[in-house]
């Protein structure tokens, strides 16, 4: 009879755990979207670099410096809230742990886990706002117009023109 109620024990600690998880599921697929960013972030950095490195005309210097300065800031930006994700999930696997080791040693740790739960929400709160500014940066870059492709930006006017049409 011991056994069955240490089963159903275990199953109650499972249960309770079962909500901690998803949210770790949702931080993963974050976390996933952040290192998506990042990568095209960075592969974009590259080509300005680049592009600046091999530039003839000074005039163009500024904006491409500009461009880049925005995108360095970007890959700060989605690195910090990559280290919140990160630091979320991690709150959120010792609730789990938390939740048997409680119930394993019979132990009251109720408000470690809470503490543990907080700040794991918290933390993703932080990282969620990160990630709102860094779209903000990167539709403000968009709307100003430096992200053209850059067929665009090494034609020469005549060529530009053939390559927009007006409907």
């Amino acid at each position: 009879m011991e056994t069955l109620t240490a089963i159903s024990d275990v199953a109650g600690v499972i249960q309770l755990a079962v909500a901690p998880v998803f949210l770790l599921a949702g931080i993963a697929g974050f976390l996933n979207v952040m290192s998506g960013r990042l990568g095209r972030i960075v592969d974009r950095a590259r080509v300005v670099e680049r592009r600046i490195a091999g530039m003839d005309d000074v005039n163009r210097l500024p904006a491409n410096q500009k461009e880049l300065l925005t995108l360095w800031r970007r890959i700060h930006l989605i690195n910090k809230t990559i280290a919140l994700c990160v630091g979320s999930g991690l709150m959120v696997c010792s609730v789990v742990v938390s939740l048997f080791i409680g119930d394993f040693w019979k132990l009251e740790i109720g408000e470690v886990v809470v503490v543990l739960f907080v700040l794991a929400l918290l933390l993703l709160i932080i990282a969620l706002l990160m990630f709102l500014k860094e779209v903000q940066l990167a539709t403000r870059s968009l709307r100003i117009g430096r992200q053209l492709p850059d067929e665009f930006l090494t034609s020469k006017p005549a060529k530009l023109t053939s390559h927009i049409k007006i409907e």
